[in-house]
């Protein structure tokens, strides 16, 4: 983990997530689900985000099913499920057993040898801060049960 990445940045979720470059596809989704402008507002919001290789791993008719207009509800919900209110940073998440996630639901916590994971997804890049909260990036995409 760089000790640097603690520290907000100017940038918000959304460019700080552009900037680190593994992020591409979920960058996509947060546009198709409409919900830049707000993972850009002031938040402070904390944003498991899947990397392009976790996308990579879900089968490509259900990307393309997701992306289409008349599933942006079923995109939305998907994404609030990867989003928690408050700057979290990974030794907080850590002493959690749930986390409550926008969309309403709560998230499984777990911690394996050092290695956090929410819903069975590990944290591969941990507290990338930004001006309006942190980022951790994920190694698979998290289905919310209700959607």
């Amino acid at each position: 983990m760089n000790p640097d990445n603690r520290a907000p940045n100017s940038q918000n979720l959304v460019d700080t997530a552009a900037a680190h470059g593994s992020f591409k596809t979920f960058g996509q989704a947060i546009d198709r689900a409409g919900m830049s402008d707000i993972l850009r507002s002031v938040g402070p919001y904390t944003l498991f985000a899947p990397t392009d290789a976790a996308f990579e791993k879900l089968p490509a008719s259900d990307l393309e099913r997701l992306f289409k207009p008349e599933n942006k509800q079923e995109l939305t919900s998907l994404l609030n499920y990867h989003v928690v209110s408050g700057r979290r940073l990974v030794a907080d998440i850590g002493q959690w057993e749930n986390a409550r996630t926008v969309n309403g639901q709560s998230a499984p916590i777990a911690v394996l040898d050092d290695t956090v994971s929410i819903d069975g997804a590990r944290i591969t890049a941990a507290d990338i801060g930004s001006s309006n909260g942190v980022l951790h990036g994920i190694d698979k995409v998290n289905i919310p049960t209700q959607q």
